[in-house]
């Protein structure tokens, strides 16, 4: 059954509180000093903290998109060339590399994709590989154009676990493409 631990050492509040409702009846809080985390960009997408939703227009993908895996490519160059940095929990500002930014997929096929048009140092894997981990940035690249197209029905691309721990895996922003 488990033991449940009603305060996230993570998560800024922006996202955990979409966490905690939509997973854990309201229950998860964010320890005070947490609100100090946020990522300093010029790009609205990236400036900030919370969920954020990026919509990119594809048609008849099952488990990969080039369009999205190109789209998160071309704004994750822009962040990093634009000199953005992330304020860590005790206030501490630091430059945005590669290493802070994680992107899940529920698919291998889009992590072959997204291996093509993503800057080098950017970790890319499964859900299942980045249980545990964490990082300022973490984007979520669902690739399936419809749920006609899931390779494995909708009920796996948006299975609730799943999604809770891609976007948890956020402690500033999570991104939804």
């Amino acid at each position: 059954m488990g033991i449940f631990l009603g305060e996230t050492w993570r998560m800024h509040p922006d996202i955990c509180a979409y966490i905690s409702e939509v997973f854990y009846e309201g229950r998860l809080h964010s320890r005070p000093s947490l609100t100090a985390q946020r990522v300093n960009a010029p790009d609205a997408l990236f400036d900030g903290t919370g969920l954020r939703v990026l919509a990119v227009q594809h048609r008849g993908n099952t488990n990969a998109s080039e369009e999205e895996a190109r789209r998160i490519g071309a704004c994750i160059r822009s962040l990093l060339s634009s000199h953005a940095t992330w304020t860590d929990q005790d206030g501490e500002t630091h430059a945005l590399t590669p290493r802070d930014i994680l992107i899940l997929t529920p698919y291998n096929a889009q992590i072959a994709e997204l291996r093509k048009h993503v800057p080098a140092g950017i970790e890319i894997g499964t859900v299942d590989k980045f249980q545990g981990q964490e990082a300022p940035i973490a984007i979520y690249s669902l690739a399936t154009s419809s749920p006609e197209d899931a390779p494995r029905g909708m009920e796996f691309l948006f299975s609730k676990n799943r999604l809770n721990v891609a976007i948890s895996r956020a402690r500033c922003i999570a991104l939804l493409v």
